[in-house]
């Protein structure tokens, strides 16, 4: 699948000339990360596995976004530990994720993947930049009726919501962790075989913030990162 096949599946308004674009300077990115060493340090290495989460409410149903959990979440268990392959994945994620999240002027970006974790297939969080944000979204009925995430993994179909208050009181999925949002975009993330691999989810404080060029980058971003996912 090429960007133009992307773009097609989705059905996504945007101008292949901006996807290009952004294309070309992730591939600068990726450059630049594969002359990185891997971290040596056990905390070089948390930065890479652990993050802040917002506290869940008790039935673990939506985010308390003023208090943190007490304990960071660990991909560890969900990656099936800290290999050299695993790592190396992160390690371009994170730089992925970093160079669209400095292109763009976004309040929040995040990679998830989908796997097994617990009872059944989830989002699992792996690369993301802005304020904490919930980890893990199961893929249930449940969920994809208030989380646009799990929505678009189901589906296969992007969202675009140009004011999430106005969506949500229509009764669309959302799920907020950031009072402040007031627009999103979820984009698939598509395997080679054509299935959901996961999702990139992208939120920002002004109504209508998604224009080509801010899609031009999360096309791109969507279309890269596939490859590298941890196995």
């Amino acid at each position: 699948m090429d960007l133009a096949a992307y773009l097609s599946r989705t059905g996504l308004s945007v101008s292949e000339a901006a996807a290009q674009e952004a294309q070309a300077a992730l591939q600068v990115a990726l450059a630049e990360c594969r002359k990185a060493s891997v971290p040596g340090t056990p905390q070089a290495l948390a930065r890479l596995y652990s993050f802040p989460v917002p506290k869940l409410s008790a039935d673990g149903t939506c985010s308390l976004v003023s208090e943190l959990a007490p304990t960071p979440y660990d991909l560890v268990d969900a990656l099936g530990g800290r290999g050299v392959g695993t790592t190396l994945c992160l390690m371009v994620l994170n730089a992925l994720v970093e160079a669209t999240w400095q292109r763009t002027g976004l309040d929040w970006l995040g990679v998830y993947q989908v796997r097994v974790v617990g009872e059944g297939p989830a989002l699992v969080k792996l690369a993301a930049r802005g304020l904490p944000s919930r980890a893990e979204f199961p893929l249930t009925d449940a969920f994809e009726a208030r989380s646009t995430n799990v929505a678009v993994a189901r589906s296969g179909r992007p969202r675009l919501i140009a004011d999430v208050r106005a969506h949500a009181s229509a009764g669309g999925a959302y799920y907020e962790c950031d009072p402040k949002v007031q627009s999103e975009a979820c984009l698939p993330l598509f395997g080679g075989d054509g299935a959901v691999v996961g999702i990139v989810d992208a939120e920002h404080s002004a109504i209508g913030a998604f224009d080509d060029a801010r899609l031009g980058w999360l096309v791109a971003l969507a279309f890269e990162v596939p490859a590298h996912l941890p196995g």
